[in-house]
């Protein structure tokens, strides 16, 4: 399972960059948050738990166990999923993003990535 979510982060990752390439702000967004999200359930997976594969409920795992108890990351990340997904549904379900947020949420995902990428190895 590991192995499968860690493959999507990094399909999701280049899939956003590519969408944001051709002016796909929107369908960028959402692939960002999603590349985020699966590093997020490889990280928890990696601890020891096996989250139940929803977004508010990996939230706030993910931020229980890096963030609240063992203070591997700092606070600001407490709040990066779910900021990422507020703006991927306002991609799927509101008036879309412009390039601006949609560039926005491309950095948020590699930083993200990039962090928790450090972390677990």
């Amino acid at each position: 399972m590991i192995e499968t979510f860690h493959q999507r982060s990094k399909e999701n990752l280049k899939a956003a960059e590519m969408l944001f390439e051709n002016g796909l702000y929107n369908a960028s967004a959402n692939r960002a948050y999603y590349a985020a999200f699966h590093i997020a359930l490889v990280a928890v997976y990696q601890s020891g738990y096996e989250p139940k594969i929803d977004h508010k409920a990996l939230n706030s795992i993910f931020s229980d166990l890096f963030i609240n108890r063992r203070k591997i990351l700092p606070s600001k990340y407490k709040s990066y999923l779910y900021e990422m997904q507020s703006i991927r549904n306002f991609t799927d379900y509101g008036s879309g993003v412009n390039k601006k947020k949609s560039k926005e949420n491309l950095e948020k995902a590699k930083e993200f990535i990039e962090i928790l990428t450090g972390v677990m190895t």
